[in-house]
């Protein structure tokens, strides 16, 4: 279920999790959350889908019958950090990579912590504006108001990318990092890991661990990130400045979906 990235005093304490595998028609794919240990408090990173969404299917809508999500309370967020033995209720803070219904599902089951996206996100998610943005931001996910906070773009950049937002308040040298194109607001997540090398959580932004090695997109892939994302040029812009940290020794990257990419982080358990 997860391997901790772990190191000495004062270090994070860094989960894999995967909440919600899909079953797709291209394949199985999993929803790689990172839940991050930070004193006595937890971070979330994404949420997967939710206890609603297990209880109620259908408020998922139509995209339901594309993924095929394993729909089952342990898979959840609050199902996996219970298994961790730790309290849900000391998730104090969720961080998102954007507003699609399989990160952003787990929201209601944790109403006390604050959600930190890029203010784009926010705006995409309230507008709603044409069908993509209908089907992928679920209504259920944010009828009950969370306490949102909004990051725009900082003024500097990490590892060639730009608008890097520190995130210290949340857990100690953590940043959010602007990957639009998949969504208007979408945001990788940077954090330190023991070994001295970064974690860098791309969300969506590139949806297979081959496109991010060679820069290049196999046909399928290619349509499936052309049908979802709200902007493919820029995604594919996204994707260049991405793939030379995929090969970068300082940094361990993963995605949301990449089964193959999971696996790895959580057989790379730093202790």
């Amino acid at each position: 279920m997860s391997a901790p990235e772990a190191g000495g005093a004062g270090t994070l304490r860094i989960h894999h999790l995967d909440c919600g595998t899909l079953r797709t028609p291209v394949g199985v794919m999993v929803c790689h959350v990172l839940l991050v240990e930070v004193d006595d408090r937890l971070v979330l990173v994404d949420t997967g889908f939710g206890l609603a969404d297990v209880a109620s299917p259908r408020r998922l809508g139509p995209v339901r019958h594309v993924l095929f999500p394993d729909l089952d309370p342990a898979r959840t967020a609050v199902g996996r950090i219970r298994a961790l033995g730790l309290d849900p209720s000391a998730v104090s803070d969720i961080v998102l990579t954007h507003g699609d219904l399989d990160h952003a599902g787990g929201i209601p089951d944790l109403p006390r912590a604050r959600v930190h996206m890029l203010r784009a996100e926010a705006d995409a998610i309230g507008a709603r504006r044409g069908l993509l943005s209908v089907q992928r931001y679920r209504p259920g996910h944010w009828s009950h108001h969370p306490h949102l906070v909004l990051h725009s773009p900082g003024s500097t950049t990490w590892k060639g990318l730009a608008g890097a937002v520190p995130l210290d308040e949340v857990a100690p040298g953590m940043l959010m990092v602007p990957l639009p194109g998949h969504t208007p607001g979408h945001a990788g997540v940077v954090l330190p890991l023991a070994d001295g090398r970064s974690l860098l959580h791309i969300g969506d932004a590139a949806l297979d661990a081959e496109t991010l090695r060679t820069g290049r997109v196999r046909p399928d892939v290619r349509l499936r990130q052309h049908v979802i994302a709200d902007d493919p040029a820029t995604m594919r812009r996204t994707q260049r400045l991405l793939a030379p940290l995929a090969r970068d020794p300082e940094v361990l990257l993963v995605n949301s979906h990449d089964r193959g990419l999971f696996e790895a982080a959580r057989a790379r358990d730093v202790r």
